[in-house]
């Protein structure tokens, strides 16, 4: 390593974030960007420690003490490629991963561990404004036709590795936009979208074709896509769900989470007027907001709700509150249960651990309050908006999956191995949420690439 001494020298140093009183009246992201050479210094504070750890802790394994040496010797070029080479997409982990990586450091284990994920945005946004990141065109083409249903981080990164092969790669959205998850899941304040807009950009520069609008087995049927396409890739997500099925629930005014998200984000890409909420809308201004899960997903509820004017935000959490701090010599190089208090929390939010909802109750068809149950006893909260953010069960069964036939596992997501990504039906792939389960965009990415790779070997096997 370039500063072997580093880590003993250099205290670790996040990046800061605009003041929350300022960022709640936009919907822009808020992270303040560090200067160069703070970056450097952070990077510095990576330790020649012979097992990086951080590689296995990483999804997509990612090469971490390279890129750290590179930006400390101030390479930003070279440790930009190192990045791409296991990572089509840095800006959007760089952004919303929540960096297992760090948590294997290690320097972990005695002290604060590296800023990983800091220093990954900031070589690939240093990337974007330098200009250095430019279509990838394939030598030669294939001529080999790929469906690739979903356009979410799966789709996404299987799509472009398979376009950098050669082969004619064509994304199928059922929604209007292409994005998936990072497009209508994920809030602009964590993710603007237009670092997505230019990955898109970029794919369809080498080679990628997308159409939106288009819901593989309802609009376009299986069938027809089998026999257009030589592959078809099921990277569609894991968008079910998980209700809640108790007293009250079929009031006005209870909505998963994900409606409520899309919808804002749609409001933001110039489909409504900024917080005034349309006629027929999820809106949560003006009203005091209770939200049920306490994931990330349960967190963007709280962003997204102190953005648009609420009263009040209550977020309810079934499992014990996780101690402050982990025992290292327990969970060490495993991803460890603490408390963990989110840029969203921080704007102020009432959590509650280990509270069940017992009923809903309404007042003239709307729900007006909530009857919990903390530790044994009761409690009542008051509602306006109820936002149920409890994960997610697996994939949508309608549409592509019902209609390829394939087999499901027991949790209910598409039945393919790591090894290969086949399904149980000859020529379907699977990756992604849509066969692992509801997970992280990292896992995503890294399932992509790992179809892209297990589909071009079919393909080679084929010719």
């Amino acid at each position: 390593m370039g500063k072997t001494t580093g880590f003993l020298e250099i205290d670790r140093r996040e990046r800061s974030y605009a003041p929350a009183k300022e960022r709640i009246r936009n919907w822009s992201e808020f992270v303040v960007e560090p200067p160069a050479e703070e970056v450097r210094a952070q990077a510095s504070r990576c330790m020649d420690c012979g097992i990086p750890f951080c590689h296995s802790g990483c999804p997509v394994n990612n090469l971490i003490p390279d890129w750290n040496d590179l930006v400390y010797r101030d390479d930003w070029r070279a440790a930009l490629d190192r990045l791409h080479e296991t990572n089509n997409f840095p800006e959007f982990t760089g952004r919303v991963c929540p960096a297992p990586c760090e948590a294997s450091c290690t320097l972990n284990i005695i002290d604060n561990p590296v800023t990983i994920k800091s220093i990954e945005c900031e070589i690939v946004d240093r990337g974007w404004r330098e200009g250095w990141i430019r279509p990838q065109l394939a030598p030669r083409g294939t001529g080999r036709r790929i469906a690739v249903v979903g356009s979410g981080p799966a789709g996404l990164a299987c799509a472009q590795q398979l376009a950098r092969a050669g082969h004619a790669p064509t994304v199928f959205e059922k929604n209007d936009r292409v994005g998936g998850l990072l497009r209508y899941g994920i809030p602009d304040f964590k993710l603007a979208k237009d670092q997505l807009d230019r990955r898109i950009a970029q794919m369809e520069s080498e080679g990628v074709i997308f159409r939106t609008g288009m819901y593989i087995g309802r609009e376009f049927s299986v069938e027809r896509i089998m026999d257009d396409y030589e592959v078809l890739v099921l990277a569609g997500g894991a968008e079910l769900p998980r209700d809640l099925d108790v007293p009250g629930r079929d009031l006005d005014g209870i909505h998963f989470a994900m409606d409520f998200l899309s919808q804002q984000n749609r409001r933001n890409a110039g489909d409504g007027e900024g917080r005034a909420a349309p006629a027929g809308t999820i809106s949560a201004t003006g009203k005091h907001v209770v939200v049920i899960g306490g994931g990330d997903t349960g967190s963007d509820c709280i962003g997204t709700s102190h953005r648009q004017g609420a009263l009040s935000v209550t977020q309810l959490e079934i499992m014990p509150q996780p101690p402050f701090a982990e025992d290292k010599a327990l969970t060490w190089p495993h991803w460890p249960m603490k408390l963990r208090t989110s840029s969203s929390q921080e704007e102020g939010a009432d959590r509650e651990f280990s509270t069940i909802t017992k009923a809903f109750v309404g007042a003239e068809g709307r729900v007006a309050a909530l009857q919990c149950e903390r530790d044994g006893k009761p409690l009542e909260l008051r509602a306006d908006l109820v936002l149920l953010a409890m994960g997610f069960l697996g994939p949508q069964i309608e549409g592509a999956v019902a209609q390829s036939g394939v087999e499901l596992g027991p949790l209910g997501a598409v039945k393919a191995n790591m090894a290969d990504y086949q399904t149980s039906v000859p020529r379907v792939f699977a990756c992604g949420d849509m066969r692992r389960g509801q997970s992280l965009v990292v896992w995503a990415i890294r399932e992509g690439r790992e179809c892209a790779a297990a589909v071009d070997m079919f393909l080679s096997q084929k010719a």
